[in-house]
Parts: C-alpha cells; structure tokens; sequence
C-alpha cells in the first residue's frame, strides 16, 4: 500500500480547515514509535480502548459509591475536554462567506467523527438546515454496551458549545440508530438551531444520566 503523506498540523476538506488536535505529541509518536518498523500500530488502538474501558468503568464506580453529586463531577470533566479539544481545533478557524453554515458543520462533524473517533464514515448533507453521518465502524462497537455509549455523550457537548462559540453557529444532534443496538452503522443527524435554544441532545444526556442512576437504586433494592 503507497505511504499517504498526512500534514499533521492542519486538517482540510475542501476549503474548510481546521487545526489538528494534539498535534505536537503526533510529532514525538511518529519520530519515537511509528518510524520503528516493528512496532505494530494496533498496540495503539489496545492502549486506546483499555482507556475508554477504564472510563466508563470509573463512571460507574463513582455512580454507585457517589451518586449524583459524583456522577456530575465526571461528566463536567468530558464536557471540559471536549470544549478544549474543540478549541485547539478551531482556534484559527476562518468563515467564508460563501460556505454555507450547513457545510461548515457537515465538515466539523466529518473531523469528529474521522480524527477525534478515529472512525470511517459518510457524510450527507440534506438541506441547509440539516446534515447526517453514518459511522462505519467505531472503535468501541465490540466493547462497549448501548447504554455505554452515554459517556462519550459529554465530550461531544463539549465540542458543540466550543463550535458555537468560535462560529456563532448552533447545531443540534442525535443519534437514529448505533451499532452496539444491532444496527450497520452508527448514524447522527444534526440540524441548526437558534442560539437560544437548548439542545435536544444535552436534554436526553440528562435523561441517561438519571436512568443510570435509577438503574443503581433498583439494583440495591433487589439486593
């Protein structure tokens, strides 16, 4: 297969750039691992999910010994790094006037879903209000629960509230169908919105947060 030349500071689609998150620790893993031609870049994706397993792990240990008030402590945490991830990418981002917002969002959600998810997908955009995604393969979709899935709920928050503050653009989201469920692909469909007016997605987060908590009250009364 022909080595793909990747420029590691900057991401482009079209005439849509962003920046690439952390770009400079990429610099050291290319020079110090991937230049070594017996290491096998799938120790990175091992690595990556022993972290995503330990996550949702210690959500559900603080859930339980913590309630509430620990439950939200965690997930501010996520809302925090998404916002900061999403800052880095953004940071010298440029609208052009003749990009429609629908695209600039299409485009965003496309770097989501490929550099920060590390996942194949296909984007689609419907009108000017509306734009969908199916993600062909996640990197959790064998290790992950459905209901696991909540917990990367809160970066993408994150990452929505750093893009309407860098672009003035608003953009809901939701999922229509996820493969830990069955499904082929994990499918987001994503509209404008006001800037007023408060995201369905941040609405059904909460839903989530309460029923795992619900589920922990049931499980001790059954005990």
């Amino acid at each position: 297969m022909e080595n793909i030349q990747i420029e590691d500071q900057k991401w482009r689609r079209g005439q849509i750039t962003f920046n690439r998150h952390f770009a400079a620790s990429i610099k050291k893993m290319r020079e110090m691992a991937l230049s070594d031609k017996d290491y096998d870049p799938a120790r990175l994706f091992k690595w990556g999910q022993m972290m995503s397993l330990a996550l949702i792990r210690a959500l559900k240990a603080v859930e339980k010994n913590l309630g509430a008030p620990g439950q939200k402590v965690i997930n501010q945490v996520l809302i925090e790094l998404g916002r900061e991830i999403g800052q880095e990418v953004l940071r010298d981002f440029v609208p052009l006037p003749h990009i429609k917002n629908i695209e600039v969002v299409s485009k965003f959600v496309t770097y989501i879903n490929e550099e920060i998810w590390a996942s194949p997908e296909i984007s689609l955009i419907i009108n000017d209000q509306e734009c969908l995604c199916d993600v062909l393969w996640c990197p959790h979709q064998d290790h992950y629960q459905a209901f696991d899935c909540r917990v990367q709920r809160y970066i993408v928050q994150g990452l929505l509230e750093s893009f309407q503050e860098k672009t003035g653009i608003a953009v809901d989201a939701q999922f229509t169908q996820i493969i830990p469920k069955g499904a082929k692909t994990c499918q987001f469909h994503m509209r404008l919105i006001s800037p007023q007016e408060e995201r369905e997605w941040n609405k059904y987060s909460a839903q989530l947060a309460a029923k795992a908590l619900e589920k922990l009250k049931e499980m001790s009364q059954d005990e």
